[in-house]
């Protein structure tokens, strides 16, 4: 029997996305009448970025619980709490601001397992091995990072990563 993808989207098999056993033509048929909550949160990460003091990269994240039910942290890159809003350096790689991924995940309850990411841009290395460590399940992003290296560390790490732009230009007010 096929599976049906509410957002339309086969990459992503998070659990509240896929109905195993549908009919074809039901399938064939479907068309989501609201922005998927998938879609939603990334809206969520993209207004977080627009708060980064980071002069080369904005970047937002949002984490939420396995059920989608419950924003648990949020992040977007900059200095630390006290410090000038700015980069330390204009040196890209190093400029000293702390990654989205970061900020949001040091905000995270550490006891909560299979949490989701929602992120603006894929991660580094670094923040990758992190998500990994803080046992996030599925990790949605907009952009690649220029360096993919980090999709590969989700992958060894056994967390779904999925290029969420499907619905990136649909329910926006003109």
């Amino acid at each position: 029997m096929p599976r049906l993808f509410k957002d339309l989207v086969s990459e992503n098999v998070h659990p509240l996305n896929v109905v195993d056993g549908v009919d074809a033509a039901e399938v064939a048929a479907w068309s989501p009448s609201r922005p998927p909550l998938f879609e939603v949160y990334m809206r969520m990460a993209e207004e977080l970025a627009k708060r980064s003091t980071c002069r080369r990269l904005s970047v937002g994240t949002v984490l939420t619980d396995q059920k989608l039910e419950n924003v648990v942290a949020i992040g977007y890159n900059g200095n630390a709490r006290g410090f000038p809003n700015d980069c330390d350096t204009a040196t890209p790689g190093a400029c000293g601001c702390i990654h989205s991924e970061m900020n949001a995940l040091v905000k995270a309850p550490g006891q909560l397992r299979e949490k989701v990411a929602f992120v603006t841009a894929s991660p580094c290395v670094m923040c990758a091995k992190l998500m990994v460590q803080a046992q996030v399940s599925h990790l949605y992003y907009r952009n690649l990072y220029r360096n993919p290296a980090g999709l590969e560390v989700l992958d060894h790490g056994g967390v779904v990563a999925v290029h969420y732009d499907r619905w990136r230009d649909h329910w926006r007010e003109s």
